[in-house]
């Protein structure tokens, strides 16, 4: 059934909703996606405070082109396409359907992506999926912080184990 103007409307209004709030938009084509897939999907997707959005091209133009990204031209993609909106983190968007992908290669592909206000190719987008997301990196970098004070725990203790060694061994020839 065809939408009225008014869901147009709608449509473009929570479009513009979603390009504003979001960190990172991924532009995939899919083909032959079961539901069951598609839903799966997009729960995996909630889980890391994405969503997976998929609208007719000239409404999507409509949208992106209120929303102030005029270089994006849904119209010229091939096939049908959706756009992945990532809310929290950056990366969870490419990680996930990089995941999701696996054995899907032929119905689900990255077309480009919007990172920081600039845009990036599908090749982009994949090298962005090997990325460590933002726990992980915050796990490295206390890691990194930890270490000298570690090693400097490390080397004290082992002083004191030595005098205690020393003072053992002054107490047994007495």
């Amino acid at each position: 059934m065809a939408k009225t103007k008014e869901q147009k409307k709608q449509i473009i209004k929570d479009l513009v909703d979603k390009i504003s709030k979001a960190k990172s938009i991924i532009f995939v084509r899919f083909a032959g996606l079961a539901v069951k897939d598609n839903e799966e999907l997009r729960n995996m997707l909630r889980s890391e405070q994405s969503e997976y959005y998929v609208a007719k091209k000239t409404l999507m133009d409509l949208a992106f082109k209120e929303a102030g990204v005029k270089e994006i031209k849904a119209k010229e993609f091939e096939g049908q396409i959706a756009a992945v909106f990532g809310y929290e983190d950056e990366v969870a968007p490419a990680k996930i359907i990089d995941k999701f992908s696996k054995g899907l290669e032929d119905k689900i592909k990255f077309i480009q992506g919007i990172l920081d206000n600039k845009f990036i190719k599908a090749s982009e987008v994949a090298e962005l999926a090997k990325l460590p997301n933002k726990q992980e990196l915050y796990a490295k970098i206390v890691g990194s912080i930890n270490a000298p004070v570690s090693g400097f725990v490390g080397v004290l203790a082992g002083n004191l184990r030595n005098l205690v060694y020393v003072l053992k061994a002054i107490e047994n020839k007495k």
